[in-house]
């Protein structure tokens, strides 16, 4: 079986991910079979794997860092947020119905099979398991049904490295108070303290670092230093969804939807030359945007409700007639036909006009659609017509199924895993959508629709689309080693032999 670590931390946010990444690039560098696992993770940025299974995204990037294939073995129990009180519940890669937090939790107990026969197999196979914990392990209000942090550690008798993030402020208290909530147990599981996202001088730090050590009993294992990594965030915490679109020639406005999911279908877009991208919550922010993008959403009546109601769909519609291109991606691609409507009550029930841009209507069904699928844009008319041809890949996770009108026009010809082959989404003048995430990873389709909107500018923008893979295993690389610098590795390989 395989030796494994645990990284838990203070608090949301605190840089679990990334650093689980990190740890599985640099075993991996030092010749390991390693691989992630986060037994229960809730996250709205989701991926489909090969086999047509649904995982999180944070274990898509940590199997990728690992240089291994995504498995949902890696995250068997996804939970995505419907409302503020409940989340559809994915359990080994399949959708198992909306619950209720209460609901949930007063059921969770029955899934520890699923997770430890999905840890068991992976430990099985490699000869490291990097294990993330969720939020904190000191929310002792939820503490006897965890099945995520120590509850897990103690599962599969697994070290804790404790991290906390300085940058928000108090991270010496947080790590004191986390170590201090914890029981006598827990606490001697915890092997080192890990103080993120640091900027300064080390040195400044260091009579904290040493009384904090004192105080807990644990050693500070090391400082990372606060850094730039190009690499997918999980949720809607990234700081890119803060960011204002830098100077650029080409401008697109990604609709800041409350229920945003899979954002990152937009990362290639943001790495290129001469291209902004700002995300847009509000009516004035679509100003001056060559093209709207709609992204998707796990509530898709909820968010379009939203854009009414907040005047986004008021500026949006002006923005289109006045000859500004509207692109929509799964839920986006919904909203932007005719009708929307769920009968079944898979996202809530009801039925709303959508916001007549594509001749399309879209009906929710319990049965959810997983899969990947690739292959090219047809004759592609009106704004973006410089897509006509260009490749495309990627893969598909809705409810919903939208039909097109007899005469109307599909936009992306698609063949899945499984040989399954069919015209996908829709175009009717500048209006487009589709259901295929992550569509501009593809070299071709992002160029392609950055170019098409350069040329209606009337300015020239150099091919700078790149290779999304090649890219990231750069970033990955940088990220290993900036935390391999930062981190005390020969202690942490004593941690994994039992002698930490």
């Amino acid at each position: 079986m395989a030796r494994c670590i645990m990284v838990q931390g203070t608090c949301s946010n605190a840089g679990k991910s990334l650093l689980c990444a990190a740890l599985c690039r640099i075993f991996r560098q030092d010749g390991y079979r390693v691989a992630p696992f986060k037994s229960q993770n809730m996250a709205l940025n989701s991926f489909i794997t090969a086999e047509g299974k649904e995982m999180g995204r944070a274990q898509v990037v940590q199997a990728e860092a690992a240089g291994i294939p995504p498995d949902v073995r890696m995250n068997p129990i996804l939970l995505k947020p419907t409302s503020d009180t409940g989340s559809q519940v994915v359990v080994m890669g399949e959708a198992r119905g909306n619950r209720t937090a209460r609901e949930y939790w007063g059921r969770k107990k029955a899934l520890l099979p699923v997770v430890r026969d999905a840890y068991d197999s992976l430990a099985a196979e490699y000869d490291i398991i990097v294990i993330e914990g969720a939020g904190s392990p000191a929310e002792i209000n939820l503490k006897q049904d965890d099945i995520v942090n120590m509850g897990l550690a103690k599962l599969v008798d697994a070290p804790v490295l404790l991290v906390g993030d300085i940058d928000r402020g108090g991270v010496f208290a947080s790590l004191y108070g986390t170590v201090a909530l914890l029981e006598a147990e827990e606490q001697a599981r915890v092997r080192g303290l890990i103080v993120n996202k640091f900027r300064g001088d080390v040195e400044l730090l260091r009579p904290g670092l040493t009384q904090l050590e004192r105080l807990t009993g644990k050693p500070v294992v090391g400082v990372v230093p606060y850094g730039r990594f190009d690499i997918d965030d999980e949720d809607s915490l990234s700081a890119r969804l803060e960011a204002r679109g830098k100077a650029a020639l080409v401008h697109i406005a990604v609709v800041r939807l409350p229920r945003l999911s899979n954002f990152t279908d937009f990362s290639p877009l943001e790495r290129m030359e001469g291209v902004g991208v700002r995300y847009a919550a509000a009516p004035e922010q679509l100003e001056g945007a060559d093209l709207i993008l709609l992204p998707g959403t796990k509530s898709t009546l909820a968010d379009l409700k939203w854009l009414r109601e907040s005047g986004m769909e008021a500026q949006l519609l002006k923005r289109h007639a006045a000859g500004v291109p509207v692109f929509g991606v799964c839920g986006g691609y919904q909203m932007m036909g005719r009708a929307v409507s769920d009968p079944e009550n898979t996202e809530g029930g009801g039925a709303m006009r959508g916001l007549g841009l594509l001749p399309v209507e879209t009906v929710f069904r319990p049965v959810k659609t997983t899969a990947q699928a690739s292959g090219a844009f047809g004759t592609v008319g009106g704004a973006l017509r410089g897509l006509s041809g260009a490749g495309a890949s990627g893969y598909e996770i809705h409810m919903g199924e939208t039909a097109r009108d007899a005469d109307a026009l599909p936009l992306i010809r698609l063949t899945r895993a499984d040989g399954t082959a069919f015209w996908d989404g829709c175009q009717a003048g500048s209006a487009y959508g589709t259901y295929l995430h992550g569509l501009f990873d593809a070299p071709d389709a992002a160029q392609a629709l950055v170019q098409a909107l350069a040329a209606r500018r009337g300015v020239t923008l150099a091919d700078t689309a790149c290779d999304t893979a090649r890219y990231k295993e750069e970033q990955y690389d940088l990220l290993a080693d900036t935390v391999r610098r930062a981190l005390d590795m020969e202690y942490i390989y004593r941690i994994l032999e039992g002698n930490g």
